[in-house]
C-alpha cells in the first residue's frame, strides 16, 4: 500500500514538474563537475559559498546548530537537492558515510519571460517565444508549444534541438510524449532579459 501511495503521491505532486527538477539539479552537478576539474576540490568548496566556506582543513556550514563532524580520510559526499531550502543539512549519524545535502539554485517559473529585446536578439523571435513558453510550463509537448507559439509542430521539434543543443532546454520521452523543459541556463537567460 505504501508503494501505491508514493507512485500516485508522485504522478500528482512531482511528475508535471520532474523534467524541470531534473534539468535543475543536473545544471548544478554539472557545474560542480566543471568547477572541480578545473580548480580542484578547494574551487569545488569555495563555490559552496554562501551555504558554506572552506578555511582549510575546516568547512564551516551554515547550519542551525553548532557541531563538528570529522571525516577522518571518508571523503565528503555532496547532494544536492531540488527539496532542500535555505541551509544545507548533513547525516546526523556519525558512524554512516558523510553526506552533506544543500539546495541548488532555483529560479521561479513565474520571473521566466522574453519580452526583453536581448533574448529576441539572441535566439531570434521564433526560438525566444518557445523558451519563454517552455519556462511558464513544465513538460510541454512540441504540439503544445506549436499551438502557443504559433508554429508548424516541425518547426518546434527542429528549433527545439537548436534549443536544446544550446543547453537551454531538457527533454525526456514520458510514454508516448517527449516533454520540454526549460534549463537553469534558460531560465536564467530569460531573466537576465
Amino acid at each position: 500500500m505504501l508503494t501505491r501511495a508514493l507512485e500516485v503521491y508522485f504522478g500528482a505532486a512531482l511528475q508535471p514538474h520532474w523534467s524541470r527538477i531534473r534539468a535543475v539539479v543536473g545544471n548544478d552537478i554539472d557545474l560542480r563537475t566543471r568547477t572541480l576539474l578545473d580548480g580542484g576540490t578547494q574551487a569545488l568548496l569555495n563555490g559552496l559559498y554562501p551555504l558554506a566556506r572552506w578555511d582549510s582543513p575546516v568547512l564551516e556550514v551554515d547550519y542551525p546548530v553548532r557541531r563538528d563532524l570529522r571525516l577522518e580520510g571518508r571523503g565528503l559526499l555532496l547532494v544536492p537537492s531540488f527539496f532542500c531550502w535555505r541551509r544545507p543539512t548533513a547525516l546526523a549519524d556519525p558512524a554512516l558515510p558523510p553526506v552533506l545535502v544543500y539546495p541548488v539554485a532555483k529560479a521561479p517559473l513565474d520571473v521566466a519571460r522574453a519580452t526583453g529585446d536581448g533574448v529576441v536578439r539572441l535566439l531570434g523571435r521564433t526560438r525566444a517565444a518557445i523558451l519563454a513558453d517552455v519556462a511558464r510550463r513544465d513538460g510541454r509537448t512540441s504540439s503544445d508549444v506549436a499551438e502557443a507559439v504559433g508554429i508548424a509542430p516541425a518547426s518546434v521539434s527542429y528549433q527545439m534541438g537548436v534549443l536544446r543543443a544550446g543547453g537551454l532546454v531538457d527533454s525526456h520521452r514520458a510514454g508516448k510524449y517527449v516533454l520540454h523543459a526549460a534549463t537553469a541556463l534558460g531560465l536564467r537567460l530569460l531573466d537576465a532579459s
